[in-house]
């Protein structure tokens, strides 16, 4: 049965949520106009599924007010960052069917944000540091325990004003110096203990060239990119709630004439399933996987190419809602939307993927039957195709056993099955190489039970696929299972703390934890009008589950499958009430 509560992604409202509820207040009492949100993400690497949720709520609650929603691109960081990333990125938010009112980059406010920083220096509200950033990791203290003032946080306005402009005259090397916020080292919150808010970095930019070799730090960019943008509601993930007085004492500090809110909601984690662009970017470059769009990838471009369509993503999401808590959801609920979506859109099919030859040894030599096959058995709009018949079929080969256990109703010696949309066949001979491998079986037919034709006589309890041998179209077929082991602690797959530039590189303790079974390749057979199926097309093959044609390594006559889902899960989504 087709799920009733599959929404119309064109036209849905989001679920009841803290967020909608401050929303309407704000309206609703004059302190807000018109809703701006952005989605923000900074160009170091793909997107991955748990954008996706931010993408959703940004665009989604805007639109639900009226609102507008930029695309803003968080390049603060020329080290990390590429064109590639920053094309990718905007191809994904268009893929998942979001339009943005404006699309901004952070680096076209590099001269705003260059004045701001010296406004503070006026104020007396940051200085130049000369210490290296292992000694200001030293000095900042513990969780527990206050940090240290630095010797050179005392200097005074003129001096730092003096600095900064060398800083960014390129008169120091990189790590000489930094520019820091002037707060209070013994805040209980580690984040307001003097921030670095500018460093020195003496490398191309891909928007800006080589005009800057100082860049301000994410932390104190963003609250400015929201101000400058008149975003009313900046929101976020979780984990940069620690730093919202930052941000705050940010956009008061700098005196901005726009006040925008930051208010954060749980992030999106998935079973099996690392959400970290930082370990994500270790597989890519370390080629544990073929690029960030490898189909085993939960990036959104992985998603793609393996099959995922936008409406089950957005489905998906909209299921999970929007809360404040953390938490772990299972695969196999992402995997259930794609089943609904497609069970009514994909055309079904028979493929072979580990084939063995069958001869019937009745049926006329040479002649070729065309049979009839409906397209979807449960969307008749889609019509019939005609598939060829003929002596000689290919089946899987765990449709066949010499020696079954009880209750196997396929294929073995003196047994009957149906061939789908075709005839009973009886198998009577079995053909072994010399190392006693079973490489084709014989069998008969019984012209009288065409699939169609009313045949009763008998019944049979199996029925098996097949492809006809003269007209298959020889492909590939690739099988996957999760990336990250089933027993793969948790702790090692969860999603990196995006707020923090500085955060430490990325342990390889997770690389241990990867499934050497989470991509198999086999060869194998599929009908004849398969040969023209182009990149994204996606079909039901016959007890294997959903397919998509691949689109970096098919070619025209020689299809690669990727095999999105299964065609059943025993995942249930809860109960309505």
């Amino acid at each position: 049965m087709h799920d009733e509560r599959l929404i119309d992604v064109e036209n849905a409202t989001t679920p009841p949520n803290f967020i909608k509820n401050i929303i309407t207040e704000d309206l609703e009492s004059g302190k807000t106009k018109q809703v701006v949100t952005r989605f923000p993400p900074e160009p170091n690497g793909y997107l991955h599924i748990g954008h996706a949720r931010a993408i959703w709520i940004n665009f989604s609650l805007a639109d639900e007010f009226g609102g507008r929603t930029h695309l803003r691109l968080d390049d603060t960081n020329p080290t990390k960052e590429d064109v590639e990333y920053v094309n990718a990125i905007k191809e994904d938010v268009k893929w998942l069917g979001y339009d943005w009112e404006n699309l901004y980059f952070a680096s076209d406010y590099f001269e705003e944000m260059y004045i701001r920083a010296e406004r503070l220096i006026e104020k007396g509200k940051a200085y130049v540091d000369d210490l290296s950033a292992a000694e200001i990791r030293e000095m900042r203290g513990t969780l527990t325990e206050p940090g240290s003032n630095s010797p050179f946080r005392d200097r005074g306005v003129q001096e730092n004003l003096d600095l900064f402009r060398k800083m960014r005259s390129g008169d120091f090397k990189d790590g000489e110096k930094v520019l820091r916020a002037k707060i209070d080292m013994a805040s209980p919150n580690i984040n307001l203990r003097d921030p670095v808010i500018y460093r020195i970095a003496h490398v191309s930019h891909h928007n800006t060239g080589d005009k800057w070799c100082i860049y301000p730090m994410y932390a104190f960019a963003h609250p400015l990119e929201d101000a400058i943008e008149g975003v009313t509601h900046s929101l976020c993930s979780l984990e940069f709630e620690d730093q919202r007085p930052f941000y705050d004492w940010v956009v008061a500090e700098c005196e901005m004439p726009n006040t925008p809110r930051q208010y954060e909601f749980g992030r999106l984690n998935l079973v099996q399933t690392i959400t970290s662009k930082r370990k994500l970017k270790l597989l890519v470059d370390e080629q544990h996987v073929d690029g960030w769009d490898d189909p085993r990838m939960p990036t959104i471009s992985g998603l793609r190419r393996r099959g995922f369509t936008p409406e089950a993503i957005r489905n998906f999401i909209y299921e999970t809602g929007i809360s404040r808590s953390q938490g772990l959801v299972e695969l196999q609920m992402l995997e259930h939307f794609v089943r609904e979506d497609l069970k009514l859109k994909a055309p079904r099919t028979m493929a072979v993927v580990d084939p063995l030859k069958v001869v019937i040894t009745n049926y006329p030599e040479g002649e070729i039957e065309w049979l009839e096959a409906e397209n979807n058995s449960e969307n008749p709009e889609m019509g019939n195709r005609q598939i060829p018949f003929s002596r000689e079929i290919y089946i899987e080969q765990e449709d066949f056993m010499e020696n079954p256990p009880n209750k196997y109703f396929r294929l073995f010696p003196g047994n009957e099955v149906r061939l789908k949309h075709a005839y009973f066949i009886k198998c009577n001979e079995v053909i072994k190489d010399e190392d006693g491998k079973v490489i084709e079986i014989r069998c008969t037919y019984d012209p009288e039970t065409k699939s169609g034709s009313g045949f009763t006589g008998r019944k049979v309890k199996g029925t098996i696929h097949w492809v006809e041998a003269s007209q298959a179209v020889a492909a590939e077929f690739r099988l996957y299972e999760p990336l990250i082991n089933p027993e793969a602690l948790e702790e090692t797959l969860l999603g990196e703390d995006e707020a923090g530039e500085a955060a430490d590189k990325p342990e390889k303790t997770f690389l241990d934890q990867l499934n050497p079974n989470s991509l198999t390749v086999k060869q194998g057979y599929v009908e004849p009008e398969m040969k023209e199926a182009k990149p994204q097309d996606k079909f039901q093959f016959f007890r294997h589950g959903y397919f998509n044609v691949d689109t970096k390594y098919s070619r025209p006559g020689s299809p690669v499958f990727n095999q999105i889902v299964s065609l059943k899960s025993s995942f249930q989504l809860p109960a309505v009430d």
